[in-house]
């Protein structure tokens, strides 16, 4: 009996290169995680949080100095004495009072849809910032309600005793700081005209003898600390991926066989 020896060709088909590929590639991943670094190994970076959801401790702080600071001036003593001062300066006393206020108000929040519909895009979609503002505006006016009927002072121009905060004012504010937000990274000059029509806003609750110094710096304080709260808790609620700053990673993963080379590639954002 004669026998003979078999010899076995073994070639690889494109396919099995393929797997062979993504079985090495498993295992530098295995290796990669066990310490050893690996040239076409990347590890993905956690997303971070955009900037314009954090809020920092100072941004806290001064706004609740301010509202502090205002609130004593409500006392009596010489703080309200300094307060009947200022408000002798700056209001017209009943005269050539200017309404435009009641409207300004709501000019800095309603530039930030204006502003879309005109084509220059925010940081949120119609949803989005619309669930902002819905927040920012229900936390402005429980926190300046509590504190109108919790001081009970006296306006200037009456004895209505709702004096202190200025809702005008805080309104106004709070607009302002929501358009700085949804479009500073367009142009920061568009949010900074909003503080702008704020002041002017504010400055008229004085002139118009509604309201007095301390009672806007408290309603200004108000408006601001409300919105920066808001762009703080909606990634916490509403956890969207536009409130991430995605990182972009690319694995790079050689193959050839006997009539090509090539280079497969995966790009995660």
């Amino acid at each position: 009996m004669c026998l003979r020896r078999i010899r076995k060709k073994y070639f690889f088909t494109r396919e099995s290169l393929l797997a062979i590929g993504i079985f090495m590639f498993s295992f530098t991943h295995i290796w990669a995680q066990n310490g050893v670094k690996d040239s076409l190994y990347k590890e993905l970076p956690k997303p971070v949080l955009d900037e314009v959801y954090q809020l920092k401790f100072k941004e806290v702080l001064v706004p609740v100095m301010g509202i502090g600071t205002a609130a004593l001036f409500v006392c009596d003593g010489w703080f309200t004495e300094q307060r009947e001062n200022v408000q002798d300066l700056l209001s017209a006393k009943g005269r050539n009072k200017i309404k435009f206020d009641d409207y300004m108000q709501y000019s800095p929040m309603v530039a930030v849809y204006g502003l879309n519909l005109a084509g220059v895009k925010g940081k949120h979609s119609f949803k989005g910032r619309t669930i902002i503002l819905a927040m920012s505006y229900a936390t402005m006016g429980m926190i300046v309600n509590t504190m109108k009927y919790s001081f009970k002072e006296k306006r200037p121009d009456s004895n209505t005793r709702n004096s202190f905060p200025s809702g005008h004012t805080a309104t106004a504010f709070m607009g302002a700081e929501f358009l700085y937000r949804e479009y500073r990274d367009v142009s920061p000059w568009i949010g900074y005209a909003g503080y702008a029509i704020a002041a002017i806003t504010g400055y008229l609750r004085i002139y118009n003898d509604r309201h007095y110094l301390n009672d806007v710096v408290a309603g200004a304080c108000i408006g601001v600390l409300s919105t920066k709260l808001a762009y703080w808790l909606y990634p916490k609620i509403f956890k969207k991926s536009e409130c991430y700053k995605e990182h972009v990673a690319i694995v790079t993963l050689p193959y050839y066989s006997a009539k090509e080379v090539g280079l497969n590639m995966c790009i995660c954002f």
